[in-house]
C-alpha cells in the first residue's frame, strides 16, 4: 500500500525530517547504503532553506523597525491528521522566523457559505498579511469557491487566478510555493536553467503548470509531461533537468534520466507495503531497516537509484519540502511590504 501526502497545498508541502538524511556524503564518498556509490551531487533543501531564513530575518528586522510584524492565517478544517502535521510545521517556521500567526480551526461540518465567512473576516485583518487555506476541505466545501475568495494580496499560496494570471503574463507576484522553492534550489545551486531543456512531469494547478511557466521566464526551453504522453521515456531521457511531480512513487527509473541530468523530486509519498518498500529500496538496506522498525517509509516520485545516474538530484525527504515553506514564510513578508507600503529591501528569495 501506499499513500500519497496531498494534505498539504501542494504534493511537496510538508518540510520532512529524517535520520537518513545526515547520513548524505559528498560527490566522491559513499552513500548510506552499504558501499552504493553516490555520483550525483546532493542538493540539500534544508540548507538552502537556512540561507533564505537568514536573508528573511533582515527583512523582518526592518519591517519590524518600522513597526510592522507580518502575520500569517492558517485555516484548518476539521481533524485530518496529515493537514494538522503540516500547519504545526508552518506555525512553527513563523515563531522561528518572528512572524505572528493565526491558527483557525473550524469544524468539519462547517458549509461553505459559513467557511466563506472566516475567509471574509481574515480578507479584512489588518494584522493579517498571509492566507492559507489548508487542502484537503471536506467534500461538501467548495474549495474552489474558497481558495477563490482569499484576497489577492494575501494569498500566499499562490494560487488565486489573479496572481496565476500575473505568472502568465510574466510579472509574477505571489508564487505557488512549492515552484518557487525548486527555483531557489536550481539557482542557489548554479545549475544552469537559460537555454536548458526541462521537462516537467505533472501538469497540476499548484506544481506542474506554475513550474513550466517560472522555467520558462527563466529562458529555459520547457516540455511538460503527463499522462497521456507518447514515448515518455524517452522525453524525459532528452532532459538537462527533470522535475517529477506525478504522484507516483518512484516511477522515475534511471532509465529515465539521462546521465549527468539535474532532477527535483517534488514527490512525497508513504510507503506501507513491505514488499514494495524492500523492491524500491533493494539498493538503500538502511532504509528497509527503517521500515521494518516503523512500518513506512517515505519516497519521491523519483526511484532512489537515479541518484547514481543524475549528475545533482533532490532527496526526500530534505529536498523540495523545506523550500516549501521557506517560500511560505518569504511570500508572508513580501506580501507585508507590498500590502502595507512598508518600504524595506527585499529578501532575494522574495525576488520573482
Amino acid at each position: 500500500m501506499r499513500q500519497k501526502l496531498y494534505g498539504g497545498n501542494s504534493c511537496a508541502a510538508a518540510c520532512y525530517h529524517c535520520e537518513f538524511q545526515s547520513k548524505r556524503r559528498v560527490p566522491g564518498k559513499t552513500d548510506y547504503s552499504k558501499g552504493a556509490s553516490l555520483a550525483a551531487r546532493i542538493l540539500n533543501g534544508n540548507a538552502i532553506r537556512d540561507q533564505i531564513y537568514a536573508e528573511l530575518a533582515g527583512e523582518i528586522a526592518s519591517l519590524a523597525a518600522a513597526g510592522v510584524r507580518p502575520g500569517l492565517a492558517a485555516v484548518l478544517v476539521g481533524e485530518n491528521a496529515a493537514s494538522k502535521l503540516y500547519v504545526n510545521s508552518k506555525i512553527a517556521a513563523c515563531g522561528k522566523l518572528g512572524l505572528a500567526s493565526f491558527l483557525v480551526t473550524p469544524p468539519a461540518s462547517i458549509t461553505t457559505g459559513e467557511l466563506l465567512g472566516v475567509v471574509g473576516e481574515l480578507n479584512r485583518r489588518d494584522d493579517v498579511d498571509g492566507i492559507l487555506v489548508q487542502m484537503p476541505l471536506p467534500p461538501r466545501v467548495d474549495a474552489k469557491q474558497i481558495l477563490d475568495a482569499v484576497d489577492p494580496a494575501k494569498d500566499v499560496d499562490g494560487f488565486h487566478p489573479i496572481n496565476v494570471g500575473k505568472l502568465v503574463a510574466g510579472r509574477p507576484n505571489l508564487v505557488a510555493c512549492t515552484p518557487a522553492g525548486v527555483m531557489e534550489i536550481l539557482r542557489r545551486s548554479n545549475i544552469p536553467l537559460e537555454g536548458a531543456n526541462a521537462v516537467v512531469m505533472g501538469r497540476s494547478d499548484i506544481v506542474g503548470k506554475p513550474m513550466a511557466l517560472l522555467l520558462i521566464h527563466a529562458n529555459a526551453t520547457v516540455t511538460v509531461c503527463h499522462s497521456k504522453t507518447r514515448d515518455l521515456k524517452e522525453t524525459v531521457r532528452r532532459a538537462d533537468i527533470v522535475v517529477a511531480a506525478m504522484g507516483r512513487a518512484a516511477m522515475v527509473t534511471p532509465e529515465y534520466i539521462r546521465p549527468g541530468a539535474t532532477v527535483i523530486d517534488v514527490g512525497q509519498n508513504v510507503i506501507t507495503d513491505r514488499a514494495e518498500a524492500e523492491r524500491i529500496f533493494a539498493n538503500f538496506p538502511e532504509k528497509i531497516e527503517a521500515f521494518r522498525a516503523k512500518g513506512s517509509v517515505l519516497v519521491g516520485d523519483v526511484h532512489p537509484d537515479v541518484v547514481n545516474t543524475a549528475g545533482a538530484f533532490t532527496p526526500v525527504p530534505g529536498g523540495v519540502g523545506p523550500l516549501t515553506i521557506a517560500m511560505l514564510m518569504s511570500n508572508t513578508v513580501k506580501a507585508a511590504r507590498m500590502r502595507r507600503g512598508t518600504r524595506a529591501p527585499a529578501a532575494s528569495a522574495s525576488r520573482s
